[in-house]
Order: C-alpha cells, then structure tokens, then sequence
C-alpha cells in the first residue's frame, strides 16, 4: 500500500514539477512493471519496512517465528547499511575520480597550450632552416663560381708581370718617340742644311757665270778695237 502511494506521490510530483520531463514518468512505469515494491535500494528499503510492519504485527507469532523476522530484518539492515556505505564510497570515488578528471582536463589544456607553443616554436624553426638551407645553395653556388676562378696569388702574379711588361712597352714607346723626335730634328737639320748648300751653290753658279759673261764682253771689246765691225744689214729690203 505505501509503496502505490509512494508511487502516486512520485507521479504528481512528477506532474507539478515540468523540469523532471517525462523521463522520470518513464523510470517510474518502468519500476511499477518490473516490480511493485520498486528496484535496487527503493525495493531493499520497501522490503525492510514491511518486514518491520510485519514483525510489529507478529504478537501472536510463536519465538521462532518472531526470531526469524528479526534476524531477517537485521540482515535486510545490514544489506542496507551495506548499500549506503557502498553508495557513499561510491560517491565519494566519484567525486575523487571527477576532480581526477578534471585535474586531467587541466593537464590535458597545459599540454595542448604547450603542443601550439612548440608547433609555433617548430614552425618559426623550420621557417629558419629553409632560411638557412636557401643561403647554405646560394653559398655553394658561390664558391663553385668562386671556385672556378684563377687562384688569386696567380692572379697577382699575371697582373704583375703584366705591369711589368707595360712598363717595359711604355719605355720602349719612350725611347721611339725620343729616337723620332731625334730623327725629325736631324732632318730639320739635314733639310736647313740642303737649302743652305743650295742656295750657296746657286750664288756660286751665278757668279760663275757672271764671271764668264764678263770675262767674253772684255775679249770682244779688244777685238772691236783691231778690226771693224761690220755693218748691219737691213732687216727689210
């Protein structure tokens, strides 16, 4: 009987209260199917009560009847007692269990904050050895280039003997032109020279001739003066 009222009073608890939903209508169908005198510790307690009822009742039971109510009620109590501390430590577990999760939620979150730190660490890390690899190509390159090239103290040595022959040509040009500057200087000289030796042969073959002219007009004079000259013929008839 207290257990249909019990069952009565949970379904217009139900009722009153729209949070519980019709889920808790569902639990307690369930529990009046299965069993009236409920499940689990409900039935255990149900079960405790009557045998108490019952056991008050008993006053015209016989001692052994009586004993064995008790003894059975005493057993049902511990089953009780039993069922509350299980549930206790159970709870208790649960609670030490969830503060063990969310201690692991914790450290999880930690480790996921430290995993994106080092992914942004790794990547700044790689962005720094295609940095580096980049430069590394580039710097082979260069030496290969480099590389190829004459070694530099033969260089200096080449460069060196070629300065040493461009000096050696800038003097041989030097000594040219000074031999050419003597060259034009004694045909200047040779020339002058040439005019000079013409010029006094010329004054020389003048007076040669002058000379000569002289010394005929002197020889025809004395000759005019022993015999006459002859008369000059007509040039027109």
């Amino acid at each position: 009987m207290m257990v249909v009222v019990r069952v009565a009073a949970s379904v217009n608890g139900s009722r009153t209260c729209m949070s519980m939903g019709s889920s808790k209508q569902d639990v307690i169908r369930r529990r009046l199917l299965i069993d009236g005198d409920g499940t689990g510790d409900d039935r255990r307690l149900n079960v405790l009560l009557k045998s108490f009822i019952k056991w008050c009742n008993a006053t015209n039971e016989p001692a052994g009847e009586s004993q064995i109510l008790h003894d059975r009620m005493l057993a049902q109590l511990a089953q009780c007692e039993f069922a509350v501390t299980k549930s206790r430590l159970s709870a208790s577990m649960s609670a030490a269990e969830l503060q063990n999760y969310k201690n692991l939620s914790l450290l999880i979150e930690t480790g996921i904050e430290a995993a994106k730190r080092d992914i942004e660490s790794t990547k700044l890390d790689f962005q720094e050895a295609k940095t580096v690899r980049k430069n590394r190509i580039e710097y082979d390159v260069l030496a290969k280039v480099i590389n190829e090239q004459p070694d530099r103290k033969e260089t200096d040595e080449k460069l060196s003997q070629l300065r040493k022959e461009l000096n050696s040509l800038e003097e041989t040009r030097e000594q040219l032109e000074r031999k050419l500057d003597m060259r034009r200087k004694q045909f200047h000289v040779l020339v002058a020279s040439i005019h000079q030796l013409q010029a006094m042969l010329d004054d020389s073959e003048t007076e040669e001739i002058m000379d000569v002219a002289f010394g005929a007009f002197d020889d025809d004079a004395s000759d005019s003066q022993k015999v006459a000259p002859p008369q000059p013929e007509p040039m027109f008839e």
